[in-house]
């Protein structure tokens, strides 16, 4: 028979403190987080002072660059 008792912990977590205990869980998603930002901004930065260069191209690489470092975070990840 029930008790009446809530089965499911409901207790009160902000964001912050969320993000540190799935950080905790799976570190290497946070750094797959930061690496995939840090490409980007690179890219983007290269991008802005490249001169001439065609916009498709390095921004393919790019992209390329920050999924590969992405499934390579989660690969070390899951290992």
């Amino acid at each position: 028979m029930s008790t009446g008792t809530d089965v499911s912990p409901s207790y009160d977590e902000d964001q912050g403190s969320k993000l540190i205990r799935k950080a905790r869980e799976a570190p290497f998603v946070p750094i797959g987080m930061v690496g995939f930002a840090t490409i980007v901004v690179y890219g983007l930065h290269k991008l802005k002072s490249g001169g001439n260069t065609k916009m498709s191209v390095p921004l393919i690489y790019v992209h390329m660059a920050a999924q590969g470092f992405v499934v390579g975070a989660m690969t070390l990840g899951m290992g």
